[in-house]
């Protein structure tokens, strides 16, 4: 759902798979509304084609600035395609609640028990103790789902495709995480927890008695009119127009390729589960970052950060936001995102001025931060990194 793979390692917390062997057609690169003034794209072009080379079967990338707005596929895909973008979702949950403090309804620093009465209990873990904030930034030390084995053997492995439309509710992902000690005392530490979100929608729920995902529809969604984006809760196919999503459902460099497009998007809830495209995570990150969805206070909460140095030195995380400083040492703002078959970075520099989004339609291979390395630097060196679930 999101943050960094050093190899194939990850499988569980990258959703990783793969295409190796499967003919594809030729690469193709298209630029559907070019800079108006020429901002050369070469660098992107070349590490879009470059993750085509490594294996991933599709490719896109759309990027806007001052100039204007750019676009390019390589491999099999459509620049017009929908997919899953996992961990994004973590942004638009984060917002609604933030959206909610400003109007007086929550206060971040409300311990979870206040909303969750007895919700996080067990094997240490004590909601009397965490914040609505912590669970934002990921400084609540709640075990993680996902890592979980039977959830994981379940949910990530050779076994999805038994169980790739079962039907999990927050509350047994979050009785789950109950059953393992937190990983740290509140406050004391940084870690990625799908369970923070798990909890962060089940929060905005019982604050506006309504699902998680009517809010984040009508105070997100419909205002920016984000006609590709939506929140599927128990609908497992994808809309039109997409591209297949592919997985090898295990880290053996040599295991058969599924089409994983259909899945359960409860495995992941407010964790994980909405669809968008490239344009419409742009529109939302210029958006957030250039302050048209939060007042000012709420704006300077969303990008204090903390380190995120046990993912990389150059990641700091704010309440569901990332800042990725770049080779070049330029920051940008966004969200990386992994689940099975998809795998995304959607960003935009602080002014919200320069964005990008990209996605590939497989998770075992390529580097995403490589196209914001060429994007916003000039340069194809790869990051070693690529976004977590």
């Amino acid at each position: 759902m999101t943050v960094v793979r050093t190899a194939r390692t990850l499988v569980a917390a990258t959703l990783v798979a793969g295409l190796a062997g499967t003919a594809l057609a030729a690469p193709a690169l298209a630029a559907p509304a070019p800079a108006k003034e020429g901002r050369d794209h070469t660098a992107t072009r070349q590490a879009l084609q470059a993750a085509v080379d490594e294996g991933v079967p599709g490719a896109v990338v759309h990027t806007r600035d001052g100039r204007g707005q750019w676009a390019a596929t390589a491999g099999v895909r459509g620049v017009a395609d929908h997919y899953r973008i996992a961990s994004i979702t973590k942004t638009f949950v984060a917002t609604v609640l933030l959206q909610l403090q400003a109007e007086g309804r929550i206060d971040l620093d409300d311990p979870v028990e206040k909303w969750l009465p007895g919700v996080v209990r067990g094997n240490g873990h004590d909601g009397r103790k965490i914040t609505v904030r912590q669970l934002l930034n990921h400084t609540s030390g709640i075990y993680d789902v996902t890592s979980d084995r039977g959830f994981a053997e379940k949910v990530f492995g050779p076994a999805f495709l038994e169980h790739r439309y079962d039907r999990w509710t927050p509350q047994q992902l979050v009785s789950i995480a109950m059953t393992h000690a937190p990983d740290f005392a509140p406050g004391t530490d940084w870690k990625y927890s799908n369970t923070n979100f798990v909890l962060a929608g089940l929060v905005i729920e019982k604050v506006t008695g309504r699902p998680y995902g009517k809010a984040v529809e009508n105070r997100i969604v419909k205002p920016l009119k984000l006609r590709a984006t939506s929140v599927p809760g128990t609908d497992v196919t994808m809309p039109n127009p997409s591209s297949p999503a592919y997985s090898q459902l295990t880290d053996e460099p040599d295991a058969p390729i599924h089409d994983v497009s259909e899945l359960s998007p409860t495995l992941a809830y407010a964790a994980g589960e909405m669809i968008s495209d490239s344009r419409d995570l742009q529109t939302f990150f210029r958006a957030l970052l250039s302050g048209r969805l939060l007042p000012k206070a709420e704006q300077r909460e969303l990008t204090t950060t903390v380190s995120a140095a046990r993912i990389d030195p150059n990641l700091r995380y704010g309440l569901g936001l990332m800042q990725l400083k770049l080779s070049c040492g330029k920051d940008v703002w966004g969200h990386g995102g992994g689940i099975h078959g998809s795998t995304s970075q959607a960003v935009t520099t602080k002014d919200g001025r320069h964005s990008l989004a990209v996605n590939f339609n497989a998770d075992w291979t390529g580097d995403s931060l490589r196209v914001l390395e060429a994007e916003f630097c000039g340069t194809t060196a790869p990051t070693g990194t690529a976004p977590q679930r």
